[in-house]
């Protein structure tokens, strides 16, 4: 299986930290592309990924496949569904939009593109998180009301 060539759409703290170092070391992935505005801090570490200046020229290359959604929470509506317009698979960073109906309609236009729209719940499979959830599960605290 070839890796999914992957973009960035920041090189902030979730870019540099969490994101990049995982497209680096799963082989399903190729981190590809990223957009930074003015800096080429990506490029210093990852030499062989292409850096963009705009959000239209990164989703207007078509090698990119999937695109990481992880800017401020008020931008994620509006560039996952540039992204998703363009047709590319999209990944969103939590919290996924701000209201429901930007939710919903995302996931329509995903549908109708037919690519895949996730949300990285990025805690979601730590150990202290899943023994938490397996104590409530199992009845440990009795009936939680809120």
């Amino acid at each position: 299986m070839r890796p999914i060539k992957t973009a960035l759409l920041s090189y902030g703290m979730s870019g540099r930290l969490f994101h990049a170092p995982f497209l680096q070391v799963n082989p399903g992935y190729q981190f590809s592309a990223v957009w930074e505005r003015s800096k080429n801090l990506a490029q210093k570490r990852y030499p062989d990924v292409e850096t963009y200046r705009s959000l239209e020229e990164l989703l207007a290359d078509t090698d990119i496949e999937l695109v990481i959604v992880n800017t401020p929470n008020y931008t994620h509506y509006d560039y996952a569904k540039k992204a998703l317009e363009a047709g590319k698979h999209v990944i969103v960073e939590k919290p996924f939009v701000v209201t429901s109906k930007e939710g919903e309609e995302l996931i329509s236009l995903a549908a109708q593109k037919d690519v895949l729209l996730s949300v990285y719940q990025n805690r979601r499979f730590d150990s202290d998180y899943r023994t938490v959830k397996r104590i409530i599960e199992e009845g440990w605290l009795g009936e939680i009301v809120e």
